[in-house]
């Protein structure tokens, strides 16, 4: 098996090539973990030519223990000693650094394993440090990791105007095709924060990689992120969240497992398996979580089983399983109505989907399975244009 080297072991070697002479900031979380296993903090810590100043922390905090959208307090680090800084509290003002947040600072360093989608909210987190340094005249230094779900599938329409969000900050498809370290030079060209940036490049990496290829250990990146497993769907069964179905937080299989108590599972299975769905198999399935939507009650639906991975396209997926579960229990499915990643005046799923007409146009069949991947084409071919001019690899 290749074994990648990621920006974080390329910056170790020769960190006076990358850095800014003086200080170091870190947004990190417990991903940001070296080939020897030690987390980038202890690595850090006893640097001095960049001595380690500041510690920040995106979306589940610095050691991934927090639930989705749970505000999370400045707290101290057991490691350093050091404050972290958080930058997902409880309004939407906190999902970037305050300018005194940088004061001191010649770097800020930024390494998070991201999964390969546009709602994972860690590469907003990156673009709005990207704009506070820019202010602060501070070096962002992104070190670049490994797209999970490879490099060269990529899915879905671009994000209307209207629809922007933190889930959404930007015209990506749902399935981007681009790493971490692409999409920093995409945020900070294209999209116009034009801050002081240095993209520490991988080793050996290359786009069609999953990551299970690439002999490095993998991090659960968040707490309903167990497995590539998990990634492989996310792309798509994200959407479940803009509805009242269990996705699957509360059990061991989250994403990978959708319902609810109402649901028939094998109805919903012979439906869709009506759909020729490429590259995955949904089985009927019973299960009940833990905590979340449809705590403790048992929920029916369907287990979604991805036999071929090259075929498998998660957002065409989980459009048929919206649909189908709409059309076998038009009565009892609902959108999600509360407010959504500080959004309150714009349903859930419009933010996710990138524009109302998922549910607006398409329920319960408003357009077969094939016009539905079809409208996609003029904005995927757009960012296909603009996505060619960042690739790194």
């Amino acid at each position: 098996m290749t074994q990648v080297k990621t920006g974080l072991d390329r910056l170790l070697e020769h960190p006076e090539a990358h850095l800014k002479p003086g200080s170091v900031g870190l947004l990190v979380n417990h991903t940001s973990v070296a080939c020897d296993g030690r987390h980038s903090i202890v690595h850090f810590q006893t640097s001095r030519r960049h001595p380690l100043r500041k510690l920040f922390a995106p979306e589940h905090g610095l050691y991934g223990v927090d639930q989705d959208m749970i505000a999370i307090s400045d707290q101290a680090d057991p490691v350093s000693g050091l404050t972290i800084q958080s930058l997902y509290g409880d309004r939407a003002d906190t999902l970037a650094p305050a300018a005194a947040g940088l004061d001191g600072l010649d770097n800020l360093v930024f390494d998070i394993q991201d999964i390969g989608s546009r709602y994972y909210t860690f590469i907003y987190t990156l673009a709005n440090c990207m704009e506070a340094c820019r202010e602060a005249g501070v070096r962002v230094v992104v070190l670049d990791r490994p797209n999970p779900i490879n490099g060269e599938q990529v899915e879905g329409n671009q994000v209307d105007p209207a629809c922007r969000s933190f889930v959404g900050q930007y015209p990506l498809l749902n399935r981007h095709g681009m790493t971490v370290g692409e999409l920093a030079g995409m945020f900070n060209d294209a999209f116009g924060i034009g801050c002081d940036l240095e993209v520490v490049s991988m080793q050996g990496w290359e786009r069609a990689m999953w990551y299970d290829q690439t002999g490095l250990y993998w991090v659960p990146p968040s707490p309903n992120m167990p497995t590539v497993a998990t990634a492989t769907v996310y792309p798509g069964m994200c959407l479940i969240e803009g509805t009242l179905l269990s996705e699957g937080r509360g059990t061991t299989l989250p994403f990978e497992q959708i319902g609810a108590a109402y649901i028939d599972p094998h109805r919903l299975s012979a439906r869709l398996e009506k759909e020729n769905l490429p590259g995955v198999f949904c089985r009927p399935h019973f299960f009940k979580p833990m905590f979340h939507k449809g705590s403790g009650n048992v929920c029916g639906g369907v287990q979604l089983h991805v036999t071929d991975r090259a075929r498998f396209k998660p957002l065409l997926a989980s459009v048929a399983v919206i649909r189908a579960i709409h059309a076998e229990h038009p009565e009892q499915f609902a959108w999600r109505t509360e407010p959504y990643e500080f959004v309150s005046d714009r349903p859930a799923i419009d933010l996710l989907y990138g524009n109302p007409d998922l549910r607006k146009k398409l329920l319960p069949d408003g357009a077969s399975l094939a016009d539905i991947e079809q409208s996609w084409h003029p904005d995927r071919e757009e960012f296909l244009k603009l996505r060619r001019q960042y690739l790194l690899y």
